[in-house]
This record gives C-alpha cells, sequence and structure tokens, in this order.
C-alpha cells in the first residue's frame, strides 16, 4: 500500500493542519497507535514509515517482566476480539536499551503506556523513563484499567481513591506529560476523569477494553484461560464515543478517544465528541495499514467540511 496525502481526487484546495499538541506531547497529526496493538513498532515498520503516525503507545511497560496470561489468550467475537494477555512484556530497561533507540530514529512521538502491580511499582517506572535521552519519550499514558490482570490493573481503575493516589504518585515521580488511561467498567467515567485530574494528569486517554467472556458450547468451557477478557474493536465504538462525550464535558485536560476506531470518519466522530486525538487498536490486526488510512481519510473529511485544521474539529459537534 503506497502512503498517500489523502484518496485519490480528493485533495484541492489547501490541505487541513493535521499537527496537534495532546498535553503537550507534539503531534504531527491526531492518529496514534494504541497500546498493546502495535508492539514497539517494529511489525508495523516493515509495512510503512512510523512516521506516518502522530503517536505510537508501546506495549504496557512494567518495572520487570511479566510473563503474562496462559493460554488461550485471544478469541474472537462477532464485531472485535477479546483478549487476556496479561501485559505481557519484557520490562522497562529492556525498553531503555533495546527498543527506544531504535523507536527514536522512526520519526514519531513515543509514548510508554506504564503498568504495575503497586503504586510503588508505577512511580518507579515513570521515574526509569527519566534516563531515557531528552525527547525519546513524548509522555507517559498511565494504564490504571487493563481488566485481564489479576493483580493491579483494574483495582486502580475502579476506585476513585486509588485512581487519584496512582496519578498523584506517577505525577510526581515524572515532569512528562501525564495521561491517565480511563476503564469503562465503571458507573461515571466523568468522576475518575475530575479525580485524576485533580491528582495532576495532564490528560486522559479513553476508553480500555470492556469485560467480557466467550464460551466454547462444544467443550463447555470458556475459550479464554483466564475465564475473562477485554472486548475491543467495533462493537465498543458507540461506548467509547459516549464515555468521551461525557469525559470531554467535565474536563478542562485534552481527552484521547481510543473504541473501535477503523475508519477516517470514525476518527471524526470522537474529535467532534471532543477528543484531541484518537487511537487505532483492533482495527490494526485486520488491517496493519490503518492508521495510515484512518488518517488519509480524516484529512479528506476535513477539507470536504471546509476546516483549515484537526483542531477546528475538536468538540465541534457540542452544543
Amino acid at each position: 500500500m503506497r502512503i498517500m496525502d489523502g484518496p485519490p481526487g480528493a485533495r484541492t484546495g489547501a490541505a487541513p493542519l493535521l499537527a496537534v499538541d495532546v498535553a503537550g506531547i507534539r503531534c504531527a497529526n491526531p492518529v496514534w497507535a494504541a497500546s498493546g496493538c502495535a508492539g514497539y513498532g517494529r511489525e508495523l515498520a516493515a509495512a510503512w514509515p512510523l512516521s506516518a503516525l502522530g503517536a505510537l503507545c508501546v506495549k504496557g511497560t512494567s518495572l520487570e517482566p511479566w510473563r503474562g496470561n496462559p493460554g488461550p489468550r485471544v478469541a474472537e467475537t462477532a464485531c472485535g476480539m477479546l483478549n487476556a494477555i496479561g501485559l505481557q512484556n519484557p520490562g522497562v530497561d529492556h525498553l531503555l536499551t533495546r527498543d527506544l533507540p531504535w523507536l527514536v530514529r522512526q520519526g514519531t512521538a513515543v509514548v510508554v503506556n506504564i503498568v504495575g502491580r503497586t503504586i510503588e511499582e508505577y512511580a518507579a517506572v515513570a521515574r526509569r523513563l527519566g534516563d531515557a535521552p531528552a525527547g525519546a519519550v513524548a509522555g507517559v499514558e498511565l494504564n490504571i484499567s487493563c481488566p485481564n490482570v489479576r493483580e493491579g490493573g483494574l483495582q486502580f481503575g475502579a476506585d476513585l481513591g486509588a485512581a487519584a493516589e496512582v496519578t498523584a504518585a506517577v505525577r510526581e515521580a515524572t515532569s512528562l506529560p501525564l495521561l491517565v488511561k480511563l476503564s469503562p467498567n465503571v458507573t461515571d467515567v466523568a468522576a475518575f476523569a475530575a479525580a485524576v485530574e485533580r491528582a495532576g494528569a495532564d490528560g486522559v486517554s479513553l476508553i480500555n477494553t470492556l469485560l467480557g467472556m466467550r464460551i466454547d458450547v462444544a467443550a463447555r468451557r470458556p475459550i479464554l484461560a483466564n475465564l475473562t477478557g477485554g472486548l475491543s474493536g467495533p462493537a465498543c465504538k458507540p461506548v467509547a464515543l459516549r464515555m468521551v462525550w461525557e469525559v470531554a464535558g467535565s474536563v478542562s485536560i485534552p481527552v484521547v478517544g481510543i473504541g473501535g476506531i477503523a475508519t477516517g470518519l470514525d476518527a471524526a466522530e470522537f474529535l467532534l465528541a471532543g477528543a484531541s486525538a484518537v487511537q487505532v487498536g483492533t482495527a490494526i490486526f485486520r488491517d496493519p495499514w490503518a492508521p495510515v488510512r484512518v488518517r488519509d481519510e480524516l484529512e479528506a473529511w476535513l477539507r470536504a467540511q471546509g476546516m483549515a485544521s484537526a483542531r477546528e474539529a475538536v468538540g465541534a459537534g457540542r452544543p
């Protein structure tokens, strides 16, 4: 697939400006690759240059290597997928010595998604990122909401006090722009957004996956060894869009939209709802070029709307 500046025949007049600044993370465009769906970027870079991305959110990174959950860890659904990977990763030292030096040469903003079992572990990972060369890490995405780990993750994302406490600890540990990734598995996501904003978050990203499961009717057993996993993909989009709308109307910090984004029009909906940028995740598994295509389709939509920039679309659908 050829990297294009827009769909054939769609480029007339001045090109809309795609560059955005999200909580201090400067991006060439508002389309990011979501954490866990692009690894550390090497596989995508074999197909197209990572400089086409606004940012790459690397796989969830812990203080020490994590083995993850036993298999089976993935199951397809009618409109998406379930995963229970369990945040398997080689740890922050591996990221700093092996992956980050390569990533900084790819020409895209690098956002490090960090995870931990305790508040102290989250803060320790954030401090270790301070050892990276200046400018190598554009920002931190604090994952407090992964539904497929037995420790940490969900407990922080589903408790207002814990969410604020871990955010405050990471805020103290790093001066990097700090996004907090919110769980949809709560009754009032806007309350969580407000809590982490008060605790020092520079922005929020949402949603993480919905908690779900599948059962093998022949074996009469759950398909995932973890029993439940995180549901992602197109089925999540209406839920994600509603939550982005609610959060964007309740906080003053930027919002990054995630959930079922597979086309430029999907991305446009999230921007109109109030998101400053979007992350493409599950769509990558079906179409590795999805982030580039979403970027190009979004640019064509901005042009058709007569908008001069992506920033002009942010919140433009709100009364």
